[in-house]
């Protein structure tokens, strides 16, 4: 069982050859946007509205509004030959839509002008000058080159020879180029001409003349760059490392990491009214009768029992806090099927071994995952997942490695850690009411909506949390001086268009054979209907009330949606709602009120 450990461990420590570059976890991003701004790349097609200098326009300005939310540490440039590494902000946005502005960018060629007489090498150096002087540490280098010439150096040998010792410069420092080409209609981009040698593919091989490099349709790139993704972008590290213990003395290291968990607002910052300044909040404990300060050394915590104060030194409640060192030691095992549903208290985690404390944990944790894989059964261990913090049970539910039909990991190999209740927990409900039962005829008719509704495909990343989004686009609004704020779509409301053309006659049949006749949704109603509502409208048949006086008098308002509805059937006054409003409406209409 192959688990490919290596590829997927957040903090892979093996030894690297010497060059190669080592990604680092928790640190920020550099990303450089190097657009040729060769005079070809303002021309426009006859069919196209936008030139390709005006596509890499707005594929910055979009990726660095999705940075200010989702990784606002991260530092970005842009590079017409000339640029500084910055963090992302609302002044960038704002340029960068001015040179959308510009008719036809001839301000563009009035300010820089456009020269074929250029090196690729320079362009290079200066995203790498860039790099080298920034004084932060940064996790991820990269440069995305956009152009539509195929054979920027085609005379010069020289100038070509020089890119190529750069671009090799630029990937021995850890700085990684992707190609953005931009295709147009007189000219199709041929990446064999100059970039095949370039940029480092693996895609062919170097003894085969005749194979061409295969490098991707950046068309889904560009889509991917220009879609607005208003998100956090969260850094891939551990929640803690610590030791699973299978007994006495054989023990291998962990990683644990949450791989769901809300997303909220960010935190408001206080500001001082008059200055706008940042305001630091700082608390004291004081004496109430002498309004002294008191020190943390001067405090003791108490709870009350039996009605008499019961006190604890610091000491004294850091030491009830300590039960054992941090860990997950194995108890025992139990079949999958154990774990029921609503044994869920609070959001899982994941674990996943960790080499770099322990030797050979790997080795170990395989061996558990694959056991527990085979006789389907799981982990029951006692957990503590940091110093003075309770012990918990734990259920470990093993997961396999799910790869895709391109040999790409989908799921990885691992553990579920699934908190248990104690006995403490669980609640003793007691439901004594008497429910009505359905019969088998609306048993089937419910079987019938549920399969014409039933998702095909369903995923909860494709849905957008509404209430965040509202929350950036009316940020995004104010930082950008925006008059109007950008409209969202809330994903989560039901798409009643498609359901009434799915299953309209269903769920009209399905009402009539479970609700009464007289069945208004919101309103309370007896259980089974039947007897209840026809001796309800044998009652409300027997009041003699004149409704036509009681509209008159502006007091219709007062009587039921039954006595409304009976009175518009004996007026034949024509209305398909069953809202009590629109009944009063149509009676007011009717009455010329």
């Amino acid at each position: 069982m192959d688990f490919n450990w290596d590829h997927l461990g957040e903090d892979n420590e093996e030894e690297l050859d010497e060059g190669e570059y080592k990604f680092q976890w928790g640190s920020k991003d550099g990303l450089i946007f190097l657009i040729d701004c060769t005079e070809s790349m303002f021309r426009k097609d006859a069919d196209e509205n936008e030139s390709p200098f005006e596509l890499c326009i707005k594929c910055a300005k979009c990726v660095i509004q999705n940075k200010i939310i989702s990784s606002d540490k991260d530092l970005l440039g842009i590079v017409f030959f000339g640029t500084e590494l910055g963090l992302p902000g609302a002044e960038v946005v704002l340029e960068l839509e001015d040179l959308l502005k510009e008719p036809n960018n001839n301000n563009f060629k009035k300010n820089f002008g456009h020269s074929s007489d250029f090196s690729l090498s320079d362009g290079l150096s200066i995203c790498s000058n860039m790099f080298s002087n920034c004084t932060q540490k940064l996790g991820f280098k990269r440069v995305l080159l956009f152009t539509n010439n195929d054979e920027p150096h085609k005379h010069s040998s020289h100038l070509q020879r020089q890119a190529a010792a750069k671009v090799e410069d630029l990937h021995q420092n850890g700085i990684n180029i992707e190609l953005m080409h931009i295709n147009q209609n007189d000219h199709d981009f041929d990446v064999n001409v100059f970039y095949k040698d370039l940029l480092f593919t693996d895609d062919y091989d170097d003894d085969d003349d005749d194979d061409r490099a295969i490098i991707p349709d950046p068309s889904e790139k560009f889509e991917e760059l220009l879609t607005r993704v208003r998100s956090k972008d969260h850094k891939k590290r551990a929640l803690s490392r610590v030791h699973f213990s299978l007994g006495e003395g054989i023990e291998f290291s962990i990683g644990i990491y949450k791989l769901v968990r809300t997303c909220d607002k960010p935190s408001p910052i206080k500001l001082y009214q008059k200055t706008n300044e940042e305001i630091k909040t700082v608390t004291k404990t004081f004496l109430s009768e002498t309004v002294e300060i008191l020190m943390p050394q001067d405090v003791k915590k108490c709870q009350t029992y039996a009605g008499k104060r019961i006190c604890f030194e610091q000491e004294e409640t850091t030491e009830m806090k300590h039960f054992d060192k941090p860990g997950i030691k194995l108890m025992g095992f139990k079949p999958r099927n154990y774990i029921k549903p609503y044994f869920h208290i609070k959001p899982a985690t994941f674990i996943y071994p960790d080499e770099s404390t322990i030797q050979g944990s790997i080795t170990m944790f395989t061996a558990l995952l694959k056991k527990c894989l085979d006789h389907n059964v799981v982990a029951i261990c006692q957990y503590i997942p940091r110093k003075n913090t309770p012990p918990r049970f734990v259920a470990l539910i093993p997961q396999d490695q799910l790869l895709d039909e391109h040999k790409v990991q989908v799921t990885p190999p691992g553990f579920h850690v699934i908190f248990l209740p104690f006995a403490d927990d669980f609640r003793k409900l007691n439901l004594n009411k008497t429910l009505p039962k359905a019969n088998e005829e609306q048993i089937e008719k419910a079987k019938e909506v549920i399969r014409k509704l039933t998702f095909k495909k369903f995923s909860c990343d494709s849905f957008e949390n509404p209430s965040l989004q509202t929350h950036y686009v009316n940020v995004e609004a104010i930082a950008l001086d925006r008059d109007q704020v950008e409209e969202i779509t809330d994903y989560t409301l039901p798409n009643t268009e498609t359901m009434d053309k799915k299953a309209r006659k269903l769920i009209s049949e399905f009402k009539e054979l479970v609700f009464p006749e007289d069945y208004i949704p919101g309103q309370k109603h007896k259980p089974g209907g039947g007897a209840g509502a026809a001796s309800k409208r044998a009652k409300l048949d027997s009041i003699d009330i004149d409704v036509e006086a009681e509209a008159k008098a502006g007091r219709i308002a007062r009587l039921t949606v039954p006595i409304l509805k009976e009175y518009i059937k004996q007026k034949n006054i024509k209305t398909t709602s069953t809202k009590k409003a629109d009944l009063i409406d149509a009676i007011a209409a009717h009455l010329g009120l």
